[in-house]
């Protein structure tokens, strides 16, 4: 199988395994797990952060943050496209009671007048405006990368508004590569940030949850209440530690693939539009009379190639560790085949 649904399809390579195999292990809880606390310090270095903590998975790492920073009642601003909105199951009103206030944003990127015009005046009539979310790399945009600059002056805006301020950093080390600003920059502005070790990264589980110890103390508490907390995690948190000093700097290829995708799907006749092609996300619109994106899915699937299905007439195609050229060509080959106007 080409398999570009998405970089979570992942497996964990052999030398990631073997580091597994003879690490000291005790109980994460009581601070006795070797590896998991090495990671932690590692990665709320790497954010700027106090204090980390690992969680299963990084929508576990939203989840918790949203928790951690309002009320039942309170609303957050996000963009449109945030995967706390499309992907988390409802996650901030069934967890958390809060509102959404999603802003529709160039490239997935807010403006600082768009946070300020989005917080709401105190009002006995009103949700409070309580946390601004952002993404880095904007998912749904086509990997996009904010500019740290517009990152930073968005996280300002936000606080000094009286915002609380999350950053979702699935892919902040795409970021980071991409642009050579290092991921505390991105995050300096922000109460809480998180690396996801489950995609490009290349590992079965896990991300790390970094912010103020005080914030990782209330975050510990959650994890417990939900369900999260584990026992000897440096059988997982080994491979994350093998993965950072393995793993970063070759998402560089993944990102040179996903241009080299980009541009050979933007000269077929069924693609209308490719995004701009920044990380490892390739986001292309079908032309009209082509078959829509979920019936086209099931016929690329028949030709062992996943794509993944983010619009009637969208697709998004990721790459990572496990797919190369020739798996980019079966790709090409298939859309080809596939997305025909009629």
């Amino acid at each position: 199988m080409h398999d570009f649904y998405s970089d979570t399809q992942t497996r964990p390579t052999r030398a990631m395994r073997e580091a597994a195999l003879d690490v000291p292990l005790g109980d994460e809880r009581h601070d006795a797990d070797p590896p998991t606390m090495e990671l932690c310090a590692r990665v709320a270095d790497m954010l700027g952060m106090e204090a980390a903590l690992f969680l299963p998975s990084g929508t576990m790492c939203n989840e918790i943050a949203i928790a951690v920073h309002t009320r039942p009642g309170d609303e957050v601003i996000c963009t449109r496209d945030s995967h706390i909105i499309f992907a988390e199951s409802g996650g901030p009103a069934a967890l958390s009671g809060v509102m959404m206030h999603p802003l529709d944003c160039e490239r997935g990127m807010m403006t600082p007048e768009q946070v300020l015009d989005a917080v709401r005046p105190r009002s006995a009539h009103a949700p409070r405006s309580r946390l601004l979310v952002a993404e880095q790399t904007a998912n749904l945009a086509g990997g996009a990368v904010w500019p740290v600059e517009q990152l930073n002056a968005v996280a300002e805006a936000a606080r000094g508004a009286g915002l609380a301020t999350h950053l979702d950093g699935a892919r902040i080390l795409n970021a980071q590569v991409a642009t050579g600003v290092p991921a505390a920059d991105y995050a300096k502005g922000f109460d809480s940030a998180w690396i996801a070790f489950t995609k490009g990264l290349g590992c079965p589980v896990g991300a790390v949850l970094a912010g103020s110890r005080d914030f990782v103390d209330k975050a510990w508490l959650l994890k417990r209440r939900w369900g999260g907390a584990m026992r000897q995690t440096g059988v997982l948190t080994a491979m994350c530690l093998y993965a950072l000093d393995h793993h970063v700097e070759r998402l560089a290829e993944d990102h040179a693939l996903a241009r080299a995708i980009g541009a050979r799907l933007a000269d077929l006749p069924g693609i209308a539009r490719v995004l701009p092609v920044e990380t490892n996300i390739v986001i292309a619109d079908l032309a009209d009379r082509v078959p829509e994106a979920r019936d086209l899915a099931r016929r690329l699937r028949a030709r062992d190639v996943t794509v993944t299905v983010v619009g009637r007439r969208r697709l998004r195609i990721v790459t990572h560790l496990d797919v190369g050229p020739a798996d980019a060509d079966a790709l090409v080959a298939a859309l080809a085949a596939e997305a025909v106007p009629a």
